[in-house]
């Protein structure tokens, strides 16, 4: 069902490829919006459980897209270093294929959790234990991943081989 990547060579390993998600702040959430026309908006995510999270309004244009068509993908941008000399740049990122949804219950909880973990770690338990409490203005949304790959310029993967 989904493609298999290219340049094979330059594929991550799926712990390179966790890695990337972890150590990202932010990705780009790709649907089909109005009128059918892409809609791919960048924000803040956490990769938890083998899921991608992240917190939405309950209105606009977003959240009306999935609950349309819940099909999306998800990508990271991990490093880009432009090589002038080259006239290219060497990368590592991620794309993901799944589901979107509206958390409930515990699998809300957690995930939110685990955003205020990865945005605020260093506050207080107590103060992020309160920003989780009292917000009730947002949706916690998850991607049940169905397909997701890794990829690196093929000079990173080439020096890994060295």
């Amino acid at each position: 069902m989904f493609r298999e990547m290219r340049r094979i060579k330059q594929l991550l390993s799926m712990e390179e490829t966790v890695a990337v998600m972890d150590r990202c702040t932010n990705g780009v959430l790709a649907c089909i919006g109005d009128e059918g026309y892409p809609y791919a908006v960048p924000l803040n995510y956490v990769y938890f459980n083998g899921k991608i999270y992240f917190h939405t309004a309950k209105e606009g244009h977003k959240i009306d897209a999935i609950m349309k068509n819940p099909k999306v993908s998800f990508s990271v941008i991990d490093e880009d270093t432009i090589i002038s000399k080259e006239f290219t740049s060497y990368f590592r990122s991620v794309i993901a294929f799944g589901k979107a949804r509206i958390t409930e219950g515990n699998e809300y909880q957690e995930a939110f959790k685990a955003l205020v973990e990865k945005y605020s770690g260093d506050q207080p338990e107590e103060v992020k234990q309160n920003e989780i409490n009292r917000c009730s203005k947002a949706y916690i949304v998850a991607i049940d991943v169905e397909h997701i790959t890794g990829k690196e310029a093929k000079e990173y993967a080439k020096a890994k081989n060295l």
